[in-house]
């Protein structure tokens, strides 16, 4: 079954004529409905009560927790090609009239007409969603963006393994203690009870808007893009030297570790054998391009274009492991609208990517272990707290009989239970692979940084590096993304700071990461000319000071710069000019401290340290900045 779930401020219909032999009768012919959810449904052949049940549940749970009432069911056969009956359809249809006028007020549209109609939809992020529901037994077909126009849609068979891969779930703890995910009991470790119910139940979608994304919205970093695709975003200048210093800091960090950096496109071609076998590898949709005749797939990873380029090195067995990275801005991937979530999970994104050629299984087992443990310290750094992600590892039983003790080295590191999925086959390229993975306050859960062993594109794209006795041998690849997409470390930031702020505490940025880390308010007219000399001073040696230089009243400066979550705000007046000390609020700390500048500036590099610095995105005085958002 397939819904196409609409919040809408208005809908009207109007009987036409019917299109089907079979068709609710109606003597009324129009209809006009206000502030309502809208399910466009298609029944597809194989739904049950049972689906029809989760997807009537799912819809009404959401109108509760938007304090909706009325639910319009409208018959939608254009979301898929594999339609039930008309008379199977029907009787589904009204099954799940029945069971929603339990929950709320239902209207189902006539079902087998043709239908004129008018349609408003709100502007929320949660209001239009594609959601689809099959039985547990049967296989689902979820097409991709095909091949060429009036031929059949291709699906990546890596996506139909998936959907047939028989998990199962377990928690290991870091004594070695191997325990069915239905017997953790899981005191104390709340988290990753809501991160396991989470993977195995499958559920994505959200009921209710994340509140990274009114943060994100409210501190002016990023929105949606009317204009694109969905899952494309507009970053706005704070947004943009977030997301540029991030991306500094990782690919700096991965750099360090040994990576060697490359660059390739992002765009290859649909039919060269090796990577239209690696697409079918892969559990990703993909865009499709067409130029000159010729069809082009969008990359969903840096793997095409790295391992084409390393195919053609000479890499002797001395230099491994050999790393090589890079930072592609953009990635694509053709998610489904229904889970498209603020920054959760996009269409485009930018993705640190670093790929290691390794020489057998026991080195690729060692180097696995380091890049674990350069994972965490690249989040730790960030200002991702330990504490607040869990840790998956996936693999096959086939891999656990033969290197548990590898994986409870790996766990024993962590310091904490995590979560194991065990196949029955591997139905991808890697085996294992273990994520970082971040739970929200809503208790959804988003993968950050990862590591996978790949057995396989070595072979496939001719990778191979010469061994002692000046033999050709394909080498083992990890696959390594730091820290995960760029935007969904933005997502956990907020995210986590949405959680503090729960618990009472003040929502702050990384010090390092703070659009401004100083504001600098005069009290007067007279002393703004001041305020500018300490803010120019401050930027030249590297911090971000700007200048509240509006009309507004002290008391509204002070409450902005908080609303904005500045670190530190500086009000100047004869006092202070006298003196030639600071008032300093340092954010989450009660009451005020007297420093120099030049006091405050080391307080700053102290924290801040050797992670990237940028200067200020904006103007230095608030009054010559645009405003993006009302």
């Amino acid at each position: 079954m397939k819904v196409l779930q609409l919040d809408v401020e208005k809908m009207t219909y109007e009987l036409m004529e019917p299109e089907a032999s079979v068709y609710d009768e109606s003597e009324e012919k129009k209809f006009e409905v206000n502030d309502a959810v809208v399910m466009l449904v298609s029944v597809e052949k194989g739904d049950n009560e049972e689906i029809a049940l989760k997807a009537v549940e799912e819809t009404t749970g959401f109108m509760q927790k938007q304090k909706m009432k009325l639910l319009v069911i409208y018959p939608f056969a254009h979301l898929s090609r594999n339609l039930e009956s008309p008379k199977e359809a029907m009787t589904l249809l009204e099954y799940m009239r029945k069971k929603a006028s339990e929950k709320c007020e239902t209207i189902k549209a006539p079902f087998g007409w043709n239908k004129k109609w008018n349609i408003k939809i709100k502007g929320h992020p949660l209001a239009e969603q594609l959601k689809s529901y099959v039985n547990d037994n049967a296989e689902e077909i979820i097409p991709a963006r095909g091949k060429k126009s009036g031929t059949k849609e291709e699906v990546s068979e890596a996506i139909k393994q998936e959907e047939k891969v028989k998990s199962t779930w377990f928690i290991l703890t870091p004594d070695g203690e191997l325990i069915p995910r239905s017997e953790f009991k899981g005191e104390g470790y709340e988290n990753l009870k809501k991160f396991a119910d989470y993977e195995i139940t499958k559920v994505r979608t959200y009921q209710q808007i994340p509140p990274h994304i009114k943060l994100m919205q409210k501190l002016q970093l990023v929105d949606y893009e009317p204009g694109s695709d969905q899952g494309n975003m507009r970053f706005y200048p704070n947004g943009r030297l977030i997301k540029g210093l991030l991306e500094r800091y990782v690919t700096e960090r991965t750099i360090a570790y040994g990576a060697i950096e490359v660059e390739t496109p992002i765009m290859y071609d649909y039919d060269h054998p090796a990577l239209k076998e690696y697409l079918n590898r892969f559990p990703s949709r993909h865009y499709i391009v067409k130029s000159d005749d010729k069809e082009f797939f969008l990359r969903f990873s840096a793997d095409f274009g790295q391992f084409l380029l390393m195919s053609d090195a000479t890499v002797s067995y001395k230099q491994l492991p050999f790393r090589f990275y890079e930072i592609t801005r953009y990635s694509f991937r053709r998610e489904l609208s229904g889970e498209l979530t603020g920054l959760k999970r996009l269409r485009a994104f930018t993705m640190p990517d670093m790929h290691t050629m390794c020489a057998d299984i026991d080195q690729a087992k060692e180097e696995f272990k380091r890049q674990f443990d350069f994972c965490m310290s690249v989040l730790d750094s960030i200002g991702i707290e330990h504490g607040s992600y869990e840790a998956a590892f996936r693999m096959t039983e086939e891999f656990w009989v033969g290197n548990s003790e590898f994986i409870k080295f790996l766990v024993k590191t962590f310091g904490k239970p995590v979560l194991i999925e065990m196949w029955n086959f591997r139905y991808a390229y890697f085996d294992p692979k273990f994520e970082f993975n971040i739970v929200d306050s809503m208790g959804k859960a988003t993968a950050l940084s990862t590591v996978q062993m790949d057995h396989e594109n070595g072979k496939r794209y001719n990778m191979t590096y010469i061994d002692a006795n000046s033999n050709r041998q394909f080498p083992i690849i990890l696959h390594d993304s730091p820290s995960g997409a760029i935007e969904r470390v933005i997502y956990a930031l907020l995210e986590q700071e949405a959680g503090a702020e729960k618990k009472g505490k003040t929502p702050s940025l990384p010090l390092w990461l703070s659009p401004t880390q100083v504001r600098i308010v005069p009290l007067a007219d007279r002393h703004l000319e001041k305020c500018t000399d300490i803010s120019r001073a401050m930027t030249e040696k590297g911090i971000r000071a700007d200048v509240d230089d509006t009309d507004s009243s002290l008391n509204k400066k002070v409450r902005n710069a908080e609303q904005n979550w500045i670190p530190y705000i500086c009000v100047i007046g004869d006092r202070e000019m006298e003196s030639g000390k600071l008032a300093v609020r340092i954010r989450g700390k009660t009451g005020q401290k007297e420093m120099t500048s030049e006091e405050l500036t080391s307080e700053i590099f102290g924290v801040t340290g050797d992670m990237p610095k940028a200067p200020l995105s904006l103007s230095m005085l608030l009054s010559k900045r645009p405003i993006f958002r009302g």
